[in-house]
C-alpha cells in the first residue's frame, strides 16, 4: 500500500512520535459490500496525553485542561471509519488527532481592550434616527 505520511506535526517543530501512538483496528460499518465483512478498516488511535514527553509541559497542561471531557484515564482517543481502506482511515485519524492537539495547545487569543464609542459616531446615529422619525411622522394620516 505505502508508507504512512508521518510525522504528524502538532504546531511548529512539535510532532507526534510514532512510538507513543496506539492503534486498534476493527470492522467498520458502511459501504463496501462483502469486503466490509472481512476487513478491519475502522481505526481507533489512542494517545496517552497525561504521560507523553513529546509536548512541552505548558502545552500538555493546557491540553489536559481543555480536553478533559474527551480523556479517558489521561488517554485521548480518535476514531475514523469514513474510508473503505484501513490505510486512509489511519491517515484521517492521525491528522484529526494532530489538529485536535493543535487547537487544544494553542494560546488564548489576546483579550479585546474595551473602548468608548466616539462621540461623533453616537451623534451621527442620533441625527439619523431623528431624520428617519421625521420622515415617518410625515407619512401619518393625521390631517384627514
Amino acid at each position: 500500500m505505502g508508507r504512512m505520511s508521518g510525522p504528524y506535526v502538532v504546531r511548529g517543530s512539535v510532532s507526534l512520535p510514532e512510538a507513543e501512538l496506539m492503534w486498534r483496528f476493527s470492522r467498520s460499518s458502511g459501504p463496501g459490500g462483502q469486503h466490509v465483512n472481512t476487513s478491519d478498516s475502522q481505526v481507533e488511535l489512542r494517545f496517552d496525553l497525561a504521560a507523553t514527553k513529546a509536548l512541552p509541559a505548558v502545552w500538555q497542561a493546557r491540553a489536559l485542561e481543555r480536553l478533559a471531557s474527551r480523556l479517558n484515564g489521561g488517554v485521548l482517543s480518535v476514531r475514523s471509519s469514513e474510508h473503505r481502506s484501513q490505510w486512509r482511515n489511519r491517515e484521517a485519524a492521525a491528522v484529526r488527532l494532530a489538529a485536535l492537539l493543535a487547537e487544544a495547545t494553542a494560546p488564548e487569543p489576546r483579550r479585546r481592550r474595551p473602548t468608548k464609542v466616539p462621540r461623533g459616531i453616537n451623534e451621527r446615529r442620533l441625527r439619523e434616527k431623528k431624520r428617519r422619525g421625521e420622515t415617518k411622522r410625515g407619512r401619518s394620516a393625521r390631517d384627514w
